[in-house]
């Protein structure tokens, strides 16, 4: 400070013609603050006068330069603000000072304890520490930057955090001696290789006497700003067997003339014989004051000046204020009186360049300028302390000097301090307790991905994807279904034309003998309708190959149903009618006459296809046959397009009608059996409707132990199954005898048949 105010003194720019006073008071650690307070506050009576308004009030000094303790500068803050007295502290980094509501009047020239808090995260993320043990003190500072890591260190994660007491009673005392040997202890035993020590220099001496006498080693110690370049602690015996130990310390800028304006003599002084000053303060014209100075030059050089230019910078801002408040050019100043208040304006609104550093205030009050980091090192003389990090306050980045690190381990290199490693591709965090940083790393299962975003929940793949065990992404699934192409699909389309071509030669066989006995038998104009139906049937098999479509999977589920109810409907009724031409036309006349009368077959064939109608809408209703891709167990990574997840329920709301249809038809044939042989369809009834019993059964039972392409090559061949039974089952034996008994044919022939029953019956 006293080299600063002679060097502007004697500058004949920033204050010509002006000189700055001064007046210096030493505020020990646990000395009261408020007295040299009170005696810069009073005037020249040491008198302090309550006034209502202090706009005239001229105390002994116009700018306080300090203390450097947090406490200290807080404590002088709440009295110097309610005097608007600016006050510029050089080492007090507590965030409280960053408030002007509350202290309008205080600036600081070195960075925040947000700063250097974000200069230790940044430190940890540079070499991925994730796992740290913090050490604070039981002060304002300690607390304060403890909370403050805790509050932005999201990331990363505590092993655990000790408190050592400061009080200076308690460290000769067991409890308090104890009390070390345990915090030591446990930092031993923790897997944790990074110590941040939150703390002032006041309790180290003895925690790393404990640390030594406890040979805890490799470990890398994080200094907070208090004690990075303290050189009692540097020079302790043994303390470089600890480990390494990182510091966060105030920007080092070498000022010129320093270090020798420190330990020269004063003008028109000769060394001698140490004898006392007439001053009662300690300075420079002090022989004894100079000695010490001398013999402590080589520790002050080592630390560099890293709080001397905050000083340094602090003075200037005084100056360059004033330059400001009172209009200086080089020609000189205009004199006249300042107060306070009105240096404190000009302040806040500095803005130069000293010694190739912008010197300025934020409107907190805090400079641009931010720390860096440095190494502790004891194989270079008068190096002690060396920087390997440098931080931009103003971009909030980190850039670190690898190449300067030496690191104080068995192999030279970085320490490793993490809970757990870091997982591989695939695989989820499962967490260990409650610490996010301790975890097990378990591989996602075959079907989900690991999200970046999400570390410890692996999330399924979309239904169209499919992924393998400890998978990061998901790959499209290969969608299948029954190409045209498919071997299998040809055998359908080939037998669905030999359905049709079978099925026309029987229409145009029934078409030209549709006046023949056997036509007439078999339904006479009925075998057309039926018919039709089995050729429409035969068309539905394309539906069932190529990439399913909402079109085709109604189609599947509506075309066969309804032309199997029409074939069966026919066959029921005209087993019915051939009952009642020979049965209930002598035992119930009436109702005989009115079922001819009414057209009772045609009424019965279309009542029966109204409600298969009516039924197939519910159903396709309740079981919409939208295409969807379900998994395949036998293969997850392939999808197969079905057509009804619900595909059983649907097929037994389809079948139940026809179920019951085909009963009947199948007692009305059995009660018929006794009929003439040209009338009796017993044995081709019987056939065709065990034929779709077992059909229909062994489609279910394909169902519940299959899925996929096997359930629709299935489904395809029982219609197929169905329709031929009934086109050769009931058709086939008729074209037979028209084609190779045509004897059978005539009118005659059936007569006798008729009579040879009539006497069978008599």
């Amino acid at each position: 400070m006293r080299f600063a105010v002679a060097e502007i003194n004697n500058s004949s720019c920033l204050l010509p013609g002006v000189s700055l006073g001064y007046e210096m008071v030493d505020v020990c650690y646990l000395t009261n603050t408020i007295h040299p307070v009170l005696y810069f506050l009073s005037d020249e009576h040491f008198r302090i006068t309550i006034e209502r308004n202090y706009t005239h009030y001229r105390p002994r000094v116009l700018a306080v330069i300090g203390p450097d303790s947090s406490p200290a500068a807080v404590s002088m803050a709440y009295i110097l603000s309610q005097f608007l007295v600016p006050q510029i502290t050089y080492s007090a980094t507590t965030e409280a000072l960053s408030n002007p509501k509350v202290f309008p009047a205080a600036f600081r020239t070195i960075p925040s304890t947000e700063q250097q808090i974000a200069v230790m995260l940044r430190l940890l993320r540079r070499f991925r520490w994730n796992w740290v043990i913090v050490v604070c003190s039981d002060d304002d500072y300690g607390q304060q930057n403890w909370q403050l890591l805790r509050s932005q260190a999201s990331w990363a994660c505590i092993a655990f955090q000790e408190t050592i007491p400061v009080t200076r009673a308690k460290q000769d005392s067991r409890p308090f001696k104890e009390r070390l040997e345990d915090i030591v202890a446990k930092i031993a035993q923790s897997s944790a290789k990074v110590v941040l020590v939150l703390t002032l220099e006041l309790p180290l001496q003895s925690f790393f006497q404990e640390v030594i006498r406890q040979n805890v080693t490799e470990l890398v110690w994080i200094a907070s700003e208090a004690w990075a370049i303290d050189p009692d602690l540097h020079n302790m015996a043994g303390i470089s067997s600890v480990g390494t130990i990182m510091g966060v310390a105030a920007q080092n800028t070498p000022i010129p003339g320093l270090n020798e304006f420190r330990t020269r003599l004063p003008s028109g002084s000769t060394e001698g014989p140490e004898t006392p000053a007439a001053s009662p303060t300690c300075n420079q014209v002090c022989d004894q004051c100079l000695a010490v100075a001398r013999l402590y030059d080589e520790n002050i050089r080592g630390t560099g000046d890293r709080i001397d230019f905050n000083v340094y910078s602090a003075v200037y801002v005084v100056a360059h204020a004033l330059h400001r408040l009172l209009g200086c050019t080089n020609m000189g100043c205009h004199k006249r009186t300042v107060y306070p208040w009105q240096l404190l304006k000009e302040v806040g609104r500095v803005n130069f360049t000293l010694l190739d550093t912008t010197i300025n205030f934020d409107e907190k009050g805090d400079p641009p300028n931010g720390f860096e980091v440095i190494q502790w090192q004891w194989d270079v003389p008068g190096l002690p302390f060396k920087k390997i990090a440098t931080y931009n306050s103003l971009l909030g980045q980190l850039h670190v000097y690898d190449k300067e690190i030496v690191w104080r381990t068995e192999n030279n290199t970085a320490p490793v301090s993490i809970c757990s490693e870091q997982c591989g591709p695939g695989e989820k965090k499962k967490l260990n307790g409650q610490s996010t940083c301790c975890f097990q790393c378990v591989k996602c299962e075959a079907g989900t991905f690991l999200n970046k975003s999400d570390n410890f929940t692996c999330q399924n793949c979309p239904l169209d994807m499919w992924s393998k065990d400890g998978q990061e992404k998901c790959f499209m699934r290969l969608v299948t279904y029954l190409h045209w192409k498919d071997p299998v699909a040809v055998a359908l389309i080939l037998c669905s034309v030999l359905g049709v071509l079978v099925t026309l030669g029987i229409l145009a066989t029934f078409a030209r003998h549709s006046d023949t006995p056997v036509v007439k038998s078999a339904g006479g104009s009925l075998c057309f309708l039926m018919i039709a139906s089995l050729l429409v049937g035969f068309c539905s098999i394309p539906f069932y190959i190529g990439m399913p479509t909402e079109l085709k999977c109604i189609c599947r589920q509506t075309v066969f149903s309804i032309c199997f109810t029409v074939c069966i409907s026919c066959i029921t009724v005209r087993s019915f009618q051939i009952i009642c031409a020979f049965k209930m036309a002598t035992q119930l006349p009436r109702a005989y006459d009115a079922w001819m009368k009414y057209n009772g077959q045609r009424v019965f064939i279309a009542t029966v296809s109204l409600a298969k109608v009516i039924i197939v809408v519910v159903n396709i209703t309740s079981h919409q046959p939208a295409p969807v891709e379900p998994m395949v167990s036998s293969d997850p990574a392939t999808l197969i397009l079905i057509c009804n997840r619900s595909y059983r329920s649907a097929m037994v709301v389809n079948n139940a009608f026809d179920m019951i249809l085909s009963f009947f038809c199948f007692v009305f044939a059995y009660m018929g059996k006794a009929l003439p042989k040209n009338y009796n369809e017993a044995k081709n009834t019987t056939l065709c409707m065990t034929c779709y019993f077992i059909s229909w059964v062994s489609l279910f039972l394909v169902i519940s132990f299959f899925e996929g392409l096997v359930v629709t090559v299935f489904d395809a061949a029982i219609v197929l199954f169905n329709l031929f039974s009934i086109s050769l089952g009931y058709f086939g034996l008729r074209c037979y005898v028209i084609f190779f008994h045509p004897e059978r044919n005539t009118a005659a022939f059936f007569q006798t048949a008729i009579q040879s029953y009539t006497m069978r019956q008599d």
